[in-house]
């Protein structure tokens, strides 16, 4: 059982906000990458969506195609009709072998809008929770037996961001329905991102590494600002430089005998935070910790 290090591209090219490294080729994200040390990349918005063409240009660097956000909207429309809408990113995860899909709710979220703050984002009502773990259990069915785990992803600004939305998530969602563990985005929406790893061990198959800086988060998204305009002060940052616990994080995973993919995913304004620098940071504080922790990681 190995683990593997991945990244995201959001550190250099936001796709939620343009401007922040909009105009850095992709030839040079892909070259830090594979520079860096990570084996694979998850899906960016300038990645080219015909599989021959972005599976050439990731083995020329090296890389694999870790997979990508999909963004659902089961509170507007059944289990069939979303099926029906992620053919196109399902096909292109399922060419390029990749072995998570990651999902989040979206239809009523604000995390994409810099005009609403982050405190007036949604919630669902008894009724509602019921509706979308039901469809989201039959999406999760479907995806699973296409061959790839479906890891939902639990975000500020959505309908599943805190511990009460996510113990009312898990009780309506069937055991197939597996998780996306951000460590970044539980402690700023107040889940606890160690007692999750052993109270739903099952339910955890992907992994996202983020670091908070809280101080930066309580005086904007946590208060009065949205969350892109907390992103944009810098709440988020890679494993080392804030303050959570990745040893403890580390040790978590291996006592659960977690295996696959670790993505370091922490956007910054890549102008502040040079994203090649943080990105070495943020590998070298988690392989530190796996090492120290008796986690393997797979051979390349």
């Amino acid at each position: 059982m190995t683990i593997t290090f991945g990244v995201s591209p959001i550190a250099w090219i936001n796709d939620d906000m343009p401007e922040l490294g909009g105009d850095t080729p992709l030839d040079s994200v892909l070259k830090d990458i594979a520079e860096v040390g990570f084996a694979g990349s998850e899906l960016g918005g300038k990645f080219p969506k015909e599989p021959s063409v972005l599976k050439a240009l990731l083995d020329g660097y090296g890389l694999e195609l870790v997979g990508g956000w999909y963004s659902c909207e089961l509170l507007t429309r059944d289990a069939e009709a979303e099926i029906d809408a992620l053919q196109g990113h399902l096909a292109l995860l399922k060419a390029m072998g990749s072995r998570v899909f990651v999902i989040a709710e979206t239809s009523n979220a604000i995390h994409g809008q810099k005009d609403i703050p982050l405190k007036n984002r949604p919630h669902l009502d008894a009724e509602g929770w019921a509706r979308f773990g039901a469809r989201l259990s039959a999406v999760a069915d479907y995806v699973n037996g296409q061959g790839l785990k479906l890891a939902y992803h639990y975000h500020l600004g959505t309908v599943v961001q805190d511990e009460a939305d996510l113990t009312a998530f898990l009780a309506h969602t069937t055991p197939n329905v597996g998780v996306t563990l951000d460590t970044g985005h539980a402690v700023l929406g107040g889940i606890d991102p160690y007692g999750l790893i052993d109270s739903h061990p099952e339910r955890i198959v992907h992994v996202h590494c983020k670091d908070v800086r809280q101080a930066v988060f309580d005086q904007t998204a946590g208060a009065e600002a949205s969350f892109l305009n907390g992103v944009l002060a810098g709440m988020f940052t890679v494993p080392g430089d804030g303050s959570i616990d990745f040893d403890r994080i580390m040790q978590g995973l291996k006592r659960i005998g977690y295996a696959g993919w670790i993505i370091i995913e922490a956007e910054q304004d890549p102008a502040k935070a040079d994203p090649r620098a943080y990105a070495e940071m943020g590998l070298k504080t988690l392989r530190t910790a796996a090492q120290a922790a008796g986690l393997s990681e797979a051979a390349r």
